[in-house]
């Protein structure tokens, strides 16, 4: 059993590595020989009642395309069925998933009639989003909402689900190709108009292959943008560490510090500084387990401008041209060419 993921089966014999992935009812069984994969299925038919359903194409409403570059995952059909189930399977779409500003109007305080359709739409959404980094930091957004929804937050659901409408038919691109871990990491200083906390967003890849994401806001209140970045940057290094030890069961080590992308020079230059100052005091916990993680060689974060971070859809509304910027470069659409 894999330490970092108890799910996560694995056997390993001279040269044979084999790895079993299971929720429930629901297996996946690879390795990097056929042979003794299929002797290990016809091993696991006799002992237990179960099916062979051949090469992966469908695994928990995930479905999996062959590319030319590795394989595409991608909840089309499910995308779908939430939308007929909102309602908004003939609704007109729109190029992003969220408006830069809200449009009031006479309706926009009054609570929603229908808060249960709400969270059910929303918790559907949450699982499209295993697929759907664009639409991480909508579904964030609006599922802060869940035990009071008003006429507004419903307006910018249905908007969300018009985005949806136009492209269900996207999902993330695993390329074979290189097997090197990189990040990003950005936050959104008191954003949050009630109580002023920020917002933290991430992600990860392997090679050009995103991984993991994350959008959530922070639990405390930062008093200066270095202090959120700061704070994102330790949730993101413990992401890090994770991914890191995962890779490890796989055999594909990261020999070197992982590089971490941060476009705030300030928190750069706390997280590789010895020095505690009293400014920096109340996130003296932080500060040791960042610098730890440098001292260890376990990353390395390095400065990227503001235009190439890609963590930014994660952390705010972007307008169209900086949304479909961002979004090409995390996603693919399983209708273009093989």
């Amino acid at each position: 059993m894999s330490a970092t993921d108890p799910s996560l089966l694995i056997y390993k014999t001279d040269s044979v590595r084999m790895y079993i992935l299971i929720y429930v009812d629901d297996i996946l069984l690879t390795g990097n020989s056929q042979t003794e994969v299929s002797r290990l299925l016809r091993n696991l038919q006799q002992r237990f009642q179960m099916r062979d359903l051949g090469s992966l194409n469908h695994f928990l409403g995930i479905q999996a395309v062959p590319k030319s570059y590795g394989i595409l995952l991608h909840q089309q059909a499910y995308a779908n069925r939430i939308l007929e189930q909102a309602g908004m399977i003939n609704a007109k779409p729109v190029s992003t998933p969220a408006q830069i500003k809200t449009v009031l109007t006479t309706m926009s305080e009054a609570e929603f009639e229908n808060p249960q359709l709400y969270r059910t739409v929303i918790g559907s959404l949450q699982y499209l989003t295993l697929t759907r980094p664009d639409i991480q930091f909508a579904v964030h957004q609006l599922s802060q909402q869940m035990h009071q929804p008003l006429h507004m937050h419903f307006e910018n659901l249905k908007r969300l689900l018009r985005y949806i409408k136009g492209s269900s038919d996207k999902g993330i691109a695993l390329h074979d190709d290189d097997l090197t871990l990189t990040g990003y990491v950005d936050s959104d200083w008191a954003s949050n108009q009630k109580d002023r906390k920020s917002i933290s967003g991430y992600c990860n890849f392997l090679g050009k292959s995103i991984i993991s994401w994350q959008v959530k806001k922070q639990t405390t209140v930062a008093r200066s943008s270095t202090e959120a970045e700061y704070r994102a940057l330790a949730t993101k290094a413990s992401e890090i560490i994770w991914l890191r030890r995962l890779l490890e069961d796989f055999h594909i080590p990261q020999k070197e510090p992982t590089t971490v992308f941060c476009d705030n020079t300030s928190a750069i230059a706390l997280a590789n500084n010895p020095v505690f100052h009293a400014r920096t005091k109340h996130i003296e916990v932080d500060c040791h387990f960042i610098r730890d993680c440098i001292r260890t060689k376990q990353i390395s974060v390095h400065h990227i401008c503001t235009e190439d971070q890609l963590a930014d859809i994660f952390t705010k509304p972007l307008s169209n041209f900086r949304f479909k910027q961002m979004a090409t470069k995390l996603m693919d659409e399983h209708t273009s060419s093989i």
